[in-house]
């Protein structure tokens, strides 16, 4: 007699052989898939073929769990989440999509600009946008709590301060130095962004409610998602370095040094979670690396754990600082570098446009070191290359020693295992202190002041939420001819209970 067929539900019909490799005479075994179940299919293990019916009724019930656990010793338990009061589940999300273009029609993907000028705009056209407030993500969507008047906008909105930062000068660009007023005014021409937004989609903020309730509901990460995006709204306009749900903020109490021009920062992960207890809010302690700020010269010198600058490798420099951004000392104005100068500043030229009284003067080439001279600039090291901050095809030249790191930039690197060690010994928190951080970090942020939670009618606790616990006998192990080996203060003791200690060699 033949075994009655076994039945799957995949979102494929779609057949494999297993895993052995041979050719064995076992039946075929469906692939499985998880899915929404639209196929059912039958595979009857007599060796037919696999038949496939297409069924949309198909429905499933989650498993229901069978109860708590009961072993152990209960205990109460302070945990890292806050409770959270969901009182507006009226309210909806629409959700738009933003494009950003410069005056030349070239798409604008920074994050830092784009916040920017999202905010500038809802500054100047407050009026057209009926004031809503906005949850803005740094890149492409943007949210507010009910629909916005029209679902297209076309906005001009106008920088005052974007071109002092992105492409102010240096050497090579006939750009300002101490004193140079004309220049430093011409640095902060107004630049024009267009900025579109268009209507995207809907999201109930009920489907968090339903979800907490135990319904399926379609629309509850879309939600929670948003919620998070105003977690990272409130920090990107503190001036905090945004790691997916982490921030970290400027503060030198929270950097560790991991030696190599490397530092930790401590900051935290914040994100919306939903519970057995309905929707928290989940606060943690999070660290990244991040260059240590400075001096451009210590930290290469770190990084290349070298003592003298006549002992740097340039090739590697060049490598390291490529796209990080830097200071000027003797202006204050921001640059990103792309490369290194060919020759050092005291024979690196540029040409530069002379004058001399009324006539249109001529153009004459300078070196760097010469060029801040008559800025009353003087460099202690001109043998040193300068950095490249312009672009491409157009150098702009700044002496390496009046260059700054910039804090807050992520290092992406791989660390050395000397460096790993330091970081996990030295983000090493006792539970009294992690309680302290994040529940200071809750009172401190204020979320119930914002806007887009009030609009929600959210409130978050200040307070960690309480949990029954339970602790667990630890488990005891039989070695040898059926000893017993019981476990005291976490570990087990193998003294005395291994009577002939095998020596395996590995070979190739």
């Amino acid at each position: 007699s033949s075994a009655p067929p076994s039945f799957f539900t995949s979102s494929l019909p779609s057949t494999s052989q297993g895993r052995g490799g041979g050719e064995g005479g076992g039946e075929r075994v469906p692939h499985l898939r998880a899915s929404s179940g639209r196929y059912l299919i039958m595979a009857a293990k007599t060796g037919g073929a696999v038949q496939v019916h297409k069924n949309d009724t198909v429905k499933r019930t989650a498993m229901a769990r069978t109860g708590l656990g009961r072993e152990g010793k209960p205990i109460r338990l302070l945990s890292n989440h806050f409770a959270v009061k969901l009182s507006g589940i009226d309210a909806v999300f629409y959700q738009y999509s933003v494009s950003i273009k410069s005056d030349d029609d070239q798409v604008v993907e920074g994050k830092g600009i784009g916040r920017k000028v999202i905010d500038k705009m809802l500054q100047t056209y407050s009026s057209e946008l009926a004031g809503k407030d906005f949850a803005y993500d740094g890149e492409k969507c943007l949210f507010t709590v009910g629909p916005l008047p029209q679902n297209n906008f076309e906005f001009t909105v106008i920088m005052e301060e974007t071109s002092a930062r992105a492409v102010g000068g240096s050497p090579g660009h006939e750009s300002p130095g101490p004193g140079d007023k004309k220049r430093v005014k011409r640095s902060h021409l107004p630049k024009q962004f267009v900025v579109g937004i268009s209507y995207a989609a809907r999201i109930p903020l009920r489907s968090v409610a339903l979800a907490l309730q135990g319904s399926d509901s379609d629309h509850a990460q879309d939600a929670l998602r948003v919620l998070d995006i105003v977690l990272r709204q409130q920090q990107a306009k503190r001036g905090c370095l945004l790691v997916r749900q982490s921030f970290f903020s400027d503060d030198s109490r929270n950097l560790v040094d991991l030696t190599g021009g490397v530092s930790g920062c401590r900051g935290l992960h914040s994100s919306f979670r939903t519970t057995m207890n309905g929707l928290s809010l989940n606060m943690d302690v999070s660290t990244t690396m991040i260059v240590t700020p400075g001096p451009v010269v210590n930290f290469l010198l770190t990084n290349q754990n070298v003592r003298d600058v006549r002992d740097i490798d340039w090739p590697k420099a060049k490598r390291m600082l490529k796209n990080l951004r830097v200071k000027a000392t003797h202006n204050n104005m921001e640059f990103k570098i792309i490369g290194l100068s060919d020759q050092p500043c005291s024979r690196q030229t540029f040409p530069m446009k002379v004058r001399s009284g009324s006539s249109e003067g001529q153009t004459v080439d300078i070196t760097v070191e010469e060029y801040f001279k008559s800025k009353q600039v003087f460099l202690e090291k001109p043998y040193l290359p300068c950095l490249d901050v312009g672009k491409p095809k157009r150098p702009n030249y700044l002496p390496i020693e009046l260059g700054n790191m910039i804090s807050l930039q992520r290092y992406t690197k791989a660390l050395s295992s000397q460096q790993r060690t330091t970081l996990v010994e030295k983000s090493r928190q006792k539970p009294q202190d992690r309680m302290r951080v994040v529940t200071d970090a809750v009172k401190s942020n204020r979320y119930d002041d914002d806007p887009i939670f009030s609009s929600c009618g959210i409130k978050i606790d200040s307070q960690l939420t309480r949990v029954e616990g339970r602790v667990l006998s630890a488990p005891m192990l039989v070695v040898g001819n059926s000893q017993d080996c019981v476990p005291f203060k976490g570990r087990w003791n193998y003294n005395n209970k291994v009577a002939t200690w095998l020596h395996v060699t590995e070979h190739t």
